[in-house]
């Protein structure tokens, strides 16, 4: 099934989407008219089968990157009247999207792109021949900053809090000794460096979770989700499913335990003998007891996939 799918997009794409077929079962549940709102665009995979699916609903696009943006408005175009790309953080636009209108369903696959991986360029990869890792290019903070500038104490607690790197205070001090002597200027560079301090892990490369690391703080992720959690707990759109895409633990913690508060009926603290709330404090039902994550055949045709988790959850219609 995964093949066929893929098979009827772009043959040119440059990123596949991860759990599309997962993703558009979540999905079947929501209402079938209103604004449908994709908060992280990419290459627009997830967009363009969200609107061969269900043909009656428009669909709003979220992206920082300019080139993901001139990408999927150029393989959406077949959308017309029915697609709209929107550049920004999708934790400043989804609230005013949600006072516009009403939205029947919304996806963010909090992942990075494998065009934005791969291309060098964007400074993300090992084999990069700078240090960027910015989804926005205009954004003011880059990793060489992150690198080059953050006092030892902080890049330590980067590598304890975003790597859960056991060895954070090694790395860091290898970063310190080494900008001491020159800037450190690559993807390449900053690999050895952690390379050399840094036990080996199989066939990763031992950097691999504290350049995550950088890039979580550089796009402040884990600040978008929060914020994002909070556009929805605020305005909750009556009916609408969510599904939310992670990647990392500390992202599926944050999504974890904020639908299972929005599940809560008694918000009673601890030890009453009796509900005294009222009981219908529920803004919705979670519908993934567990988090559904990639099949085999899947993991084969696309790696990255095999770290996916996919979240979802309904809001009560109560108008």
């Amino acid at each position: 099934m995964h093949k066929k799918i893929w098979a009827d997009m772009d043959e040119k794409r440059p990123h596949i989407p991860v759990l599309l077929e997962e993703v558009l079962h979540c999905f079947e549940v929501m209402p079938k008219e209103g604004v449908f709102v994709d908060c992280t665009l990419g290459y627009g995979g997830h967009s363009r089968a969200i609107l061969q699916k269900f043909p009656n609903i428009r669909l709003i696009g979220i992206d920082q990157d300019p080139e993901a943006i001139a990408y999927s408005t150029r393989l959406l175009s077949s959308f017309e009247g029915r697609f709209e790309a929107r550049r920004g953080r999708f934790s400043q636009l989804l609230p005013e999207i949600l006072r516009e209108h009403r939205v029947c369903g919304v996806l963010a696959d909090f992942g990075v792109s494998s065009l934005q991986l791969d291309k060098r360029a964007r400074g993300f990869s090992f084999l990069s021949e700078n240090l960027d890792m910015r989804m926005d290019p205009d954004a003011p903070l880059s990793a060489y900053e992150v690198v080059n500038s953050y006092p030892q104490s902080e890049l330590e607690r980067i590598f304890r809090e975003y790597a859960e790197e056991r060895a954070y205070k090694r790395a860091a001090r290898a970063i310190v000794e080494a900008r001491s002597q020159k800037a450190i200027e690559s993807g390449i560079e900053l690999a050895d460096i952690l390379g050399n301090v840094l036990p080996k892990r199989g066939k990763n490369n031992p950097a691999t979770a504290l350049f995550q690391a950088i890039r979580i703080e550089v796009n402040d992720e884990l600040g978008e989700i929060r914020r994002l959690l909070d556009a929805l707990e605020a305005r909750p759109p009556a009916g609408a499913v969510t599904g939310l895409i992670t990647f990392h633990s500390l992202e599926d913690r944050l999504v974890k335990q904020r639908f299972k508060k929005w599940s809560q009926s008694c918000i009673c603290p601890p030890g009453i003998m009796r509900c005294e709330c009222g009981n219908d404090h529920a803004l919705g039902v979670v519908l993934t007891k567990k988090p559904i994550v990639a099949k085999e055949d899947e993991i084969r045709l696309n790696p990255r996939s095999r770290s996916a988790k996919l979240r979802c959850f309904r809001f009560f219609d109560r108008d």
